[in-house]
């Protein structure tokens, strides 16, 4: 699938229009839909609606793949207090099967922590499997949506393991799986499951975290991509505002009555109810909590000693380049360590390469291939 290059206006605001490209980006959507769906966008329940509409008017159509991403970019802002919220999930995930259903992908329940994992195998494409990724979304992202990025690998020759950790996605909807950031423990349980020694890890958007975590313990990981790495998100403000931060962590009460004042505004609404669903806690302070609970100490990046591959855009608003200098900074064990920073001339410059996505699989290929060829473990 040739995915499409070049980031768009689809909306003034900057986060709606980061979505909008997002969809885009992905390879399942028509641009004229999504400018469509942009133009009537005025909130987020709008947002909401314009999807479901698009969604059912594609799969009336036939156009399932369309439809199937339409739904999950509605379910997306659907508050998780909202009734709607699991019943789309489900819809979503049987429109997606239906429209894969030509794709050679297997669903997969990794028993852990007395209930399961959501995970989806694909087989290389190729006669020859020249090895084993294993995929992790973000922080609000589904294994499905991420489908495209997974399936490229398969045409040169790996298998692709995506998996769904405690907290996200199905492990989170249908197996009541509450979030961890020792991310180890999951990574361990598929590559007990489905027997593997030898993987190279990818972490999508905060996975780029988790995944950093999990090559710390899990030495199965042999290499190691982080797209693009968090490392610790004090450290993108300065030694005021981080003793500010610290200090409200001191401070359940003031700290919930603050960040329900800034709630208000839809975008920090969408962050903090998404962290709380995700963990099945209630107050923000919670959120905070979860938050700051991703930082350099609990990282121990001195315990990766792997090969890394760092990747950022150099305008990401989410995880900015700051974050992967910083963590490179702290590889001081790594066996290699490589980053590249992503240009606007590239039409990759956003977060994790919206806009172009191509250009950062085929970096992503090249450097797999490379330090397998090299691996001499």
């Amino acid at each position: 699938m040739q995915l499409p290059v070049g980031y768009h206006r689809f909306h003034k605001n900057k986060f709606l229009n980061y979505q909008l490209n997002r969809w885009y980006s992905l390879g399942y959507s028509r641009k004229e839909d999504i400018e469509m769906i942009g133009k009537n966008i005025h909130s987020f329940e709008d947002y909401v609606r314009q999807f479901e509409a698009a969604s059912d008017l594609a799969e009336k159509e036939g156009r399932l793949k369309n439809a199937a991403t339409y739904l999950r970019a509605s379910e997306f802002l659907i508050s998780p207090d909202d009734e709607r919220k699991i019943p789309v999930y489900k819809k979503f995930i049987g429109l997606f099967d239906k429209a894969f259903s030509d794709e050679k992908f297997e669903r997969h329940k990794i028993p852990y922590n007395n209930s399961f994992l959501s995970a989806i195998k694909i087989p290389s494409k190729t006669d020859e499997i020249r090895g084993t990724i294993i995929g992790i979304p973000g922080f609000d992202a589904f294994i499905e949506e991420f489908y495209g990025i997974w399936d490229y690998f398969t045409y040169h020759g790996y298998q692709v393991i995506a998996l769904e950790g405690p907290g996200q996605g199905g492990s989170r909807r249908l197996y009541g799986q509450t979030f961890t950031h020792d991310y180890e423990q999951p990574i361990k349980a598929a590559l007990d499951y489905f027997a593997i020694d030898d993987a190279t890890a990818l972490g999508v958007s905060m996975g780029g975290y988790w995944i950093m975590r999990a090559a710390a313990f899990e030495k199965r990981i042999r290499r190691v991509i982080a797209m693009p790495p968090v490392y610790d998100w004090l450290e993108m403000t300065n030694p005021f505002n981080r003793n500010l931060a610290r200090w409200f962590l001191a401070h359940r009460k003031l700290t919930n009555f603050f960040v329900r004042l800034k709630m208000q505004v839809g975008t920090l609404k969408h962050t903090v109810n998404n962290a709380l669903f995700i963990q099945d806690k209630s107050e923000p302070y919670d959120a905070v909590v979860w938050m700051m609970g991703m930082n350099k100490e609990y990282l121990n990046s001195h315990l990766i000693d792997q090969d890394v591959l760092l990747l950022t855009g150099e305008n990401d608003a989410f995880q900015p380049p700051v974050l992967l200098e910083k963590q490179k900074q702290a590889l001081i064990n790594a066996r290699s360590v490589t980053d590249r920073i992503f240009l606007r001339s590239e039409h990759a410059d956003q977060h994790c390469q919206i806009g172009n996505l191509g250009i950062a699989l085929r970096y992503i290929l090249e450097w797999i291939n490379e330090k397998t060829l090299n691996a001499g473990w």
